[in-house]
């Protein structure tokens, strides 16, 4: 293992994320400091793209709000990040989104995925 790597893993807290990808609709959770307050702000919207690895891993999570398209960029380990919750997994077949910002209204929306539930017998 490098020096850097090493060092990156040292210092960067492990937090545990539900695994999501491009596509999912989640709420993040986060850190909004006003002074000498803080509170908890989230944030619903699908998630654009994932990129990097590491300490520098970032998502980039889009929602529309008053019709206007809003995106924001959460790293990973960003201690201001209190957690992500996964609403809904989409059904894409794309890493990277973009074309989500030339759309809007129905034509903007991203099917869900259907997962297979087994049947016991009794």
């Amino acid at each position: 293992m490098s020096a850097v790597a090493y060092v990156h893993e040292q210092l960067t807290g492990k937090k545990e994320f539900p695994r999501f990808k491009a596509g999912d609709n989640v709420t993040v959770n986060y850190k909004i400091i006003e002074g000498s307050k803080e509170r908890i702000q989230s944030f619903k919207g699908d998630v654009i793209k994932k990129q990097g690895t590491g300490a520098t891993a970032s998502f980039t999570v889009r929602k529309i709000s008053d019709g206007i398209g809003v995106e924001r960029v959460f790293p990973f380990y960003s201690p201001n990040v209190e957690s992500v919750v996964l609403n809904k997994t989409g059904h894409v077949r794309r890493a990277k989104l973009f074309y989500q910002r030339k759309r809007s209204g129905k034509s903007a929306r991203i099917r869900e995925k259907r997962m297979a539930v087994a049947t016991v017998a009794k």
